[in-house]
């Protein structure tokens, strides 16, 4: 087999997980949890609840999946994906606020959180809004520099690396499988329509795609190179575990060929 059709980088999958509210459930988190290697866990301001993040976090130790803080914008009706007009000391406060919630059940459990992920608006405004960015870097460094910071890859990621370099961070840059992407590499909008895949083939093949060559096809229809270093899948129905399963499944043959 030619080099170029060998993956250039083991993928680790990553899902969003723990976002049950009482009596409320959403996601398929046991039968997910042992098929990714990080969880970003809700931390209670779109989702969750502290029950709900025990759980999730004991699945997770169980399981031995990497926990991560998966904080947002103070935005439970809209499950975060509402953008707010933040100071950036507002957003400093509320992500510390948000992984200290998560840390605390992980220590009274024996675990950790090993990084953070925005959810939602939080996460796609700090792509598009250096300010933002920095008031995130900003929370994640002074609560505990040790922590990367998950956000989307780019094309290049270049300028965000050279900001994430100014707080001493490590950049965790991730791609999905399951989203369209814009021509300039941003996520397409959910609003728009096929902005989330629902086709177990289209996902597959997207995830494969990420994998063997680092890259997509743009709503343009265009090749579209990314360096990512996971991939993100989303468990919250019965076909999108089936889906993940096939994922995790091609990955592992894939990877026994490096």
């Amino acid at each position: 087999m030619a080099n170029s059709q060998l993956p250039i980088k083991k993928l680790l999958l990553n899902c969003d997980m723990g976002e049950s509210l009482g009596p409320w459930s959403m996601g398929m988190d046991e039968q997910v949890m042992p098929l990714v290697d990080m969880a970003n866990i809700a931390c209670g301001f779109h989702a969750s609840d502290p029950i709900t993040m025990t759980r999730t976090v004991l699945l997770a130790k169980h399981s031995n999946t990497q926990i991560g803080a998966h904080p947002s914008y103070p935005d439970l009706i809209g499950f975060g994906r509402r953008s707010m007009q933040c100071t950036p000391l507002e957003i400093i406060a509320m992500v510390q606020y948000q992984i200290g919630a998560l840390d605390g059940i992980c220590r009274a459990h024996d675990s950790r959180v090993s990084y953070v992920k925005p959810h939602g608006a939080l996460y796609n405004d700090m792509m598009r809004d250096a300010d933002i960015l920095r008031a995130v870097l900003q929370a994640v460094a002074s609560y505990d520099n040790s922590l990367p910071l998950m956000l989307l890859a780019a094309t290049d990621n270049s300028k965000t690396q050279s900001i994430a370099a100014e707080f001493g961070i490590t950049l965790l840059f991730e791609a999905f499988a399951d989203r369209a992407y814009d021509d300039s590499g941003f996520l397409l909008p959910r609003t728009e329509k096929g902005s989330v895949y629902h086709s177990e083939q289209q996902i597959l093949q997207q995830a494969l795609l990420l994998a063997t060559e680092g890259s997509v096809i743009n709503q343009g229809g265009h090749k579209l190179k990314l360096d990512a270093d996971t991939l993100c899948v989303h468990g919250d129905n019965a076909d999108s575990v089936q889906a993940i399963q096939h994922i995790r499944n091609a990955l592992n043959t894939l990877y026994r060929c490096l």
